[in-house]
């Protein structure tokens, strides 16, 4: 996992559409369909590495909302503690919305957006009890133990055509992932859950992607290394077989690859509570460098809410 997966340097570095360019460069040039990365160009705050660590801090810790409405809380607000919307303030909290609150804006499942407020700018009412613990102190260190998302990961993964296998490897080898020749593989079964009689139900899905893991390691140090890989072709490094699934981001450089993976990684293992050596990483990265390599946060969140939801429940077919 902390070396580069060799395979990227035999990837084709051209688009075929655009002659001498990178499918990264015209992917970077379509600046006008990425809202997250223009507002982000525009304040440029997150260019500075100790600004952007801080940035993936509280989004680790923000757990209680999506990776992007989180990004979009500390964008707006950086010291926002725990926000609720304020019918959600008084009805479990029995605490209001002060007068002169300032919203907060993010965004709504099934809708536009929604406005919440911070802890801060509610006070309690003649009802009002002590605040719980998620609201008291919600960004409370906690590791432990990988739970279900391990296994949940490993089979919704399917869906995408990357077969994952454990194999014995060196003490320094983590994993890796690269493409495959589906010719000569057995098809991965899907499964879509159980018939009305309770009888599973499966699809074959082509090998596109084999990912391996070291068998020798730790529960909690695959779960890592499933995330760090899958975050790199989720991310687009190793381009796409549609990309209205991801895109393809093939001809950033190394650094950029290993920099948005390890993001990834930090961010998904934080927010489920297993510790990541991604953390060690970036914690050098800041201390080395000013600046963040090329990078896209963008791709960042969405392959960190692609992950999570992989882990918390059944996903269904791509599309074609």
């Amino acid at each position: 996992m902390n070396a580069p997966s060799p395979i990227f340097d035999h990837l084709p570095k051209q688009s075929a559409s655009r002659e001498g360019s990178s499918p990264a460069d015209t992917w970077s040039k379509q600046a006008a369909q990425h809202a997250l990365d223009d507002l982000l160009q525009a304040t440029r705050s997150y260019r500075s590495s100790s600004k952007y660590l801080e940035l993936l801090k509280f989004v680790r810790r923000f757990r209680f909302y999506s990776p992007y409405n989180a990004l979009l809380v500390h964008i707006q607000r950086p010291g926002a503690h725990f926000v609720a919307p304020a019918r959600r303030w008084n009805r479990h909290y029995r605490r209001y919305v002060q007068p002169n609150a300032s919203p907060i804006v993010i965004l709504q499942p099934m809708g536009p957006v929604m406005f919440v407020y911070d802890v801060s700018e509610t006070e309690g009412g003649p009802q009002s009890k002590p605040l719980p613990p998620e609201v008291v102190d919600p960004f409370a260190v906690r590791y432990g133990k990988i739970g279900g998302e391990f296994e949940r990961t490993i089979e919704n993964a399917k869906r995408d055509g990357i077969r994952i296998r454990k194999q014995k490897a060196g003490s320094q080898a983590a994993g890796s992932i690269r493409p495959v020749d589906n010719q000569h593989c057995e098809p991965l079964r899907f499964s879509l859950g159980k018939d009305r009689h309770g009888n599973p139900i499966d699809v074959p899905i082509a090998v596109r992607y084999d990912l391996l893991l070291n068998e020798d390691h730790p529960r909690e140090s695959l779960y890592a290394t499933l995330v760090h890989e899958l975050a790199h072709l989720y991310c687009g490094h190793m381009g796409s077989p549609d990309e209205t699934w991801w895109p393809d981001r093939r001809g950033l450089s190394k650094e950029s690859r290993e920099f948005e993976a390890e993001s990834v990684s930090y961010l998904v293992c934080g927010r489920v509570g297993v510790k990541s050596p991604s953390e060690q990483y970036l914690a050098g990265f800041v201390n080395d460098k000013d600046e963040v390599p090329q990078m896209s946060l963008e791709c960042v969140m969405k392959s960190v809410g692609l992950i999570e939801t992989m882990g918390s429940r059944r996903l269904k077919l791509r599309k074609e």
